[in-house]
């Protein structure tokens, strides 16, 4: 096992392995950027490197600085999270070659799943279904339009190295096509740096759900059971849950099957996520592999009682999975919501700022894989999340009054959150009847304006009639905050995981 890993990240995902590591006697180092130097994650692990300025391209994003920063303080083992170089198969390669294991699959695997064109042929090969269309990334405009007219529209257009929607287009009419042709590509040459672009026939108001798989390179492939993540705005998953509602007993084994299968055929390595689109016949096509931890992976846990932190450590390690299938039967439902630091009423433009109060909601039967506390600033530089709330319950009526009370417990002040959005999201007649799909918020709630008065909003009169809220509060400074001393919000819970 490993003696000390260093996490590549920050904010909730860095704390959740700091987590985990403490759990399993593995000590641990945190990076952070200028803009990060007050952040939980860089408190609650053994050691602390700083890293760059606030620039991800200049501290989470430069992988010398990373492996430098695993050399210095002698760490065996590194830690992506998700998001960042999670999916780099560079970032994988160079862990490799300086003699560091990188807790994920191999830099090969990386690329070849990285690659939706590779990755949809592989899936087919293996005898799972994709999505009709064409997937030759090194063809040119011409020959994109010609296999266009035959896939027929309404149709996407896919970065083929691309993923969380960039590099994505809807064409619905073919006067559109050049056009959508010409940004598609422009903008997965900046995100991606390959301009290479796949067809796919768009299917009608399809969910998009997810099957976990563990494999362990020792010839055992493992399914989870099955995520929804359907609930989604601009490609963006919001709100998650496992199992997925009407999925039954067939349907769950058979998107398991075929995860398993396409798993295989990659060889693959460590904790994954295989994607599918199910129409509303129920017939499912493969969309793509997620070669890292999920966000959502907390509900996968909720149900199955395994910690998935603590799975991609030991198989990093070398250690077998000792589960079999038929060991693995999930229990009760899970619901989560992410919560993020984003201005609903402002086309979720992004909120930074101050902490000034933050009230969490620890209730039975909910989770807060949280990465902030009072008095902590939220820069602008990357990725919105704050945390995330998961509830669970032994179905999916419970789960959701679980989750509802939570959303209304939930108090942060000094930024905008999408918390009031959340709230009117789960209110939702037809969220609560699972009559999910893709399109289901833009369909549901395209005009929201958050209610009046908001729960935030009467906190904040409460707080500030309340003469015990200190002047070190009002100024929203973290001072006193020690390594030892930091609030660790997974020390509140217990009993989640199965002996």
């Amino acid at each position: 096992m490993f003696s000390k890993i260093l996490i590549a990240n920050r904010g909730e995902i860095a704390v959740r392995v700091i987590r985990a590591c403490r759990e399993m006697g593995i000590r641990t180092v945190a990076v952070y950027s200028e803009a990060d130097q007050a952040s939980p994650h860089m408190w609650l692990a053994d050691e602390a490197v700083p890293i760059g300025p606030p620039e991800a391209s200049r501290s989470y994003l430069d992988i010398p600085r990373l492996i430098d920063a695993a050399r210095r303080t002698g760490a065996d083992a590194v830690h992506p999270g998700y998001g960042f170089l999670a999916e780099n198969a560079a970032f994988a390669s160079a862990c490799r070659e300086a003699g560091l294991t990188f807790i994920g699959p191999p830099a090969e695997i990386i690329a070849a799943l990285g690659d939706k064109a590779r990755a949809r042929r592989m899936a087919a090969a293996s005898g799972v279904r994709v999505v009709p269309g064409f997937d030759d990334p090194m063809a040119d405009d011409a020959r994109l339009r010609q296999e266009a007219f035959k896939v027929g529209f309404p149709l996407l257009l896919k970065a083929a190295a691309g993923a969380g929607g960039r590099g994505l287009r809807l064409v619905e009419h073919p006067k559109d096509l050049d056009h959508a042709l010409a940004s598609a590509r422009r903008e997965a040459k900046a995100a991606f740096g390959d301009d290479g672009l796949i067809i796919e026939r768009l299917i009608d108001r399809p969910r998009h759900i997810e099957v976990q798989v563990l494999a362990d390179g020792q010839d055992t492939v493992l399914h989870l059971g099955e995520r929804e993540c359907s609930l989604q705005r601009r490609h963006q998953k919001v709100i998650e849950e496992a199992p997925a509602p009407g999925v039954d007993a067939w349907l769950r084994a058979e998107l398991g099957e075929a995860a398993v299968r396409v798993a295989r055929a990659a060889g693959y390595v460590n904790a994954g996520t295989v994607e599918f689109l199910v129409d509303p016949e129920r017939r499912f096509y493969f969309l793509e592999v997620n070669t890292r931890l999920q966000v959502e992976h907390p509900v996968t846990e909720m149900v199955t009682g395994l910690d998935l932190v603590a799975a991609q450590i030991r198989i990093a390690a070398g250690g077998p999975l000792v589960l079999r299938q038929q060991e693995i039967q999930p229990r009760g439902w899970a619901i989560e919501c992410r919560v993020y630091a984003e201005d609903p009423e402002a086309g979720f433009a992004p909120s930074p700022g101050t902490v000034l109060h933050l009230v969490e909601p620890h209730l039975p039967g909910v989770r807060i894989d949280s990465g902030i506390v009072t008095g902590q600033h939220i820069p602008i530089h990357y990725d919105p999340i704050l945390s995330k709330i998961i509830a669970w319950d032994s179905d999916r009526t419970l789960a959701l009054w679980r989750m509802r009370q939570a959303l209304r417990a939930y108090v942060v002040l000094g930024v905008r959150t999408n918390l009031p959005y959340l709230r009117a999201v789960l209110d939702l007649p037809a969220f609560a009847e699972g009559e999910l799909s893709t399109d289901f918020l833009s369909r549901h709630m395209p005009d929201w304006r958050s209610p009046v008065p908001t729960p935030e909003t009467c906190a904040l009169g409460a707080l500030l009639s309340d003469p015990a809220w200190s002047d070190a509060a009002r100024r929203g400074t973290a001072a006193g905050m020690t390594r030892s001393g930091a609030v660790d919000p997974w020390d509140r819970l217990r009993g989640w995981r199965l002996a």
